[in-house]
């Protein structure tokens, strides 16, 4: 039987580690850098404003949609005293406690009146629109739109 030698390989010393490292292949692929997050964005790909508060949101509307928007303010004021006033995700909203519930929301011809919860609402009217999982709005395009009893009625629905 042949004999072991007892002699150990030497080990290799720093510099022919990094001869070795300098010259082998990179098999560990890089990490990717997250880039920084950009401002959140419309659908229409225009920048959503921040507002600090709904004042600021309804002074920075045109001005028909400024008539509407407060009309609609006045009636859930007037309907849903424990709703309170807020602005997110760039609208107007009306919170119950800190959980939105209600929405205003501007386009070129009219203001959406909406529901975050709003496909579980009971609609006899029918005037709720929309095919999202969740949200439905009125549409409003002139303070007659707002059938009061109807708005109110959904409204309602929303925190009891």
């Amino acid at each position: 039987m042949p004999r072991r030698s007892s002699a150990r390989t030497p080990r290799p010393t720093t510099a022919d580690a990094n001869v070795v490292r300098k010259s082998a292949p990179r098999t560990v692929a890089r990490q990717k850098v997250a880039a920084p997050r950009a401002a959140k964005r419309k659908p229409g790909g225009t920048k959503m404003k921040a507002y600090a508060t709904f004042d600021l949101y309804l002074a920075d509307r045109p001005p028909a949609q400024r008539r509407l928007i407060t009309t609609l303010r006045r009636f859930v004021a007037r309907i849903a005293l424990s709703l309170q006033e807020s602005v997110k995700w760039g609208n107007g909203c009306w919170l119950h406690g800190k959980i939105p519930v209600a929405y205003v929301y501007t386009a070129e011809d009219h203001v959406q009146f909406g529901f975050l919860r709003g496909a579980s609402l009971r609609d006899p009217n029918g005037l709720l629109q929309g095919n999202g999982q969740y949200v439905r709005h009125v549409k409003v395009r002139r303070p007659a739109d707002i059938d009061e009893g109807a708005f109110a009625a959904l409204l309602l629905q929303t925190f009891a």
